[in-house]
């Protein structure tokens, strides 16, 4: 089989470099500088064509081999894969379980360069088809335009679903799914005529979720297995600048809380008393959904006590039946401890995993550049620290495929700056594989954009809305109100 395989490659360069001219390529022993860095990833069958470029080339010739199959690619300094003829290669990959082969060879300054083989290892288990996410310049306090988009995976179709050119350059937080489902999301919308939007199945609502009593409008948040209840944050937020060198922004509470609404009733159930003063925020529901997750800090001066603030891991139990919470928390990761601070966790669709990111204080890593992610094991109490997936910039906010095999998280690993989505596959055995970004027509497109992929989330369909709706909710529909629920009764 090796021999084989030698011979293909042979065949493969012969027919690449047959009209490179005079001289002999240089032969290299690593594989091609590409960006992006596709070498050796894992990828499903039903992702859009890893096109890729090499900085500084003035040709490229590529062969993409799998079975009896050949691929012939040519361009100028990047190449664009058809898709019928991807998506074929794909399928023929997966069907006989081998790697797809990728041979390049780069001429630069007038010299070729023969560079070593490298595989794209494919998989039948495919994430869901698209994926959100906010576009928006990574400045401090200035956003010019804001807008949210959805991405078919699979081709590289885009579509805005909310532009703040449409409602008064008013800013938009996080869209989240519910159970991946395009038909249960929300997202946060400021601004006079903003409020929180809410889609069931296209059916749009625009909620004050703000009542006498609460901390804030809610912030962050995750809905309920059911669709019913979805738990968010109350926070009082502040930026400061650093005056440490390297170090740029930093935000973080003043005070925070939480809160579950019921969606049905209209109604806000606070977080019960009776524990000390804490800061809480990014809460999740369990896979099942008869608990919540959430960071918890006890309360301290800031920001001069800033490089203090560490956030562990808690959990509180939930009574969907009768809306209430429980009346005992348990840890789940003491980050304070190993002197680290623990942010946004993401429980697998599956119940097996929480993965979440860890920085060296506070709770806003998306500006820590030593922010990395990592993955508890529910069922062996183990942690992965992740080291294929992470970088030496920040790989922060993430989300996960509704069979949890696939994760999409937002990392600044290529510049310190612009948020870009990478996807990871997590095969069966628990093993995260090395992360691709997500593909674009024109391999360029990340290196001239000036947006930051800020929130990617994974959804099993297309959104039944669009940003024109956004525009009619936000200038035609008032707002609903909540109020707090009374007498509650914890577990």
């Amino acid at each position: 089989m090796k021999k084989l395989l030698d011979i293909r490659i042979l065949l493969a360069l012969f027919i690449l470099g047959a009209c490179r001219g005079p001289g002999e390529p240089v032969k290299e022993q690593v594989p091609p500088p590409i960006y992006p860095d596709y070498t050796g990833v894992t990828i499903p069958v039903n992702i859009a064509p890893l096109n890729f470029m090499v900085d500084g080339a003035t040709r490229l010739r590529v062969n993409l081999s799998v079975g009896d199959m050949n691929l012939y690619l040519a361009g100028p300094g990047r190449i664009r894969i058809p898709l019928r003829r991807w998506h074929s290669l794909l399928a023929s990959a997966a069907s006989l379980g081998e790697d797809i082969t990728v041979t390049v060879l780069v001429k630069m300054q007038g010299q070729w360069h023969q560079y070593l083989p490298f595989p794209w290892h494919v998989t039948p288990d495919t994430p869901d088809p698209y994926l959100s996410y906010r576009l928006i310049e990574p400045g401090y306090e200035v956003w010019n335009t804001i807008q949210l988009a959805e991405r078919h995976i699979g081709t590289f179709r885009e579509r805005i679903i909310a532009d703040n050119q449409l409602t008064e350059n008013s800013c938009m937080n996080c869209h989240t799914y519910g159970n991946q489902d395009q038909g249960l999301s929300f997202f946060h919308l400021r601004g006079p005529g903003g409020g929180t939007i809410l889609n069931r199945n296209g059916e749009l609502r625009k909620i004050d979720l703000f009542a006498p009593g609460m901390l804030s409008g809610v912030v962050y948040g995750n809905f309920h297995p059911s669709g019913r209840y979805a738990v968010y944050s109350t926070n009082l937020v502040l930026p400061g600048f650093h005056t440490q060198k390297g170090e740029r922004l930093e935000v973080y509470d003043s005070d925070s809380d939480l809160v579950i609404v019921d969606l049905e009733q209209n109604q806000v159930i606070p977080f019960p008393e009776g524990f000390p003063p804490e800061f809480r925020t990014f809460p999740v529901f369990s896979a099942t959904g008869d608990a919540v997750y959430y960071c918890n800090a006890p309360k301290m001066t800031v920001p001069d006590s800033i490089y203090h603030l560490r956030y562990d891991l808690l959990k509180i139990s939930f009574d969907a039946e009768t809306g209430t919470w429980g009346n005992k928390v348990d840890t789940v990761v003491r980050a304070s401890a190993m002197g680290l601070s623990v942010c946004h966790p993401k429980t697998s669709p599956d119940g097996r995993y929480i993965l979440y990111s860890m920085a060296h204080y506070g709770t806003f890593p998306i500006w820590h550049q030593e922010t990395d992610l990592w993955l508890l094991d529910l069922d062996t109490g183990t942690t992965d620290r992740l080291e294929e997936v992470n970088s030496p910039y920040s790989d922060t906010y993430h989300s996960w495929s509704s069979n949890s095999r696939w994760f999409v998280f937002a990392s600044k690993r290529d510049d310190g700056l612009y948020g870009k989505p990478y996807y990871c596959y997590v095969d069966f055995q628990g093993n995260a594989h090395k992360p691709f970004v997500l593909p674009q027509r024109n391999p360029q497109k990340y290196h001239n954009t000036l947006k930051s992929y800020n929130i990617p989330e994974i959804s099993r369909g297309k959104l039944p809305f669009g940003a024109s709706d956004i525009e009619r909710l936000y200038f035609k529909v008032p707002a609903e109100k909540v109020s707090i629920k009374q007498s509650v009764d914890h577990e």
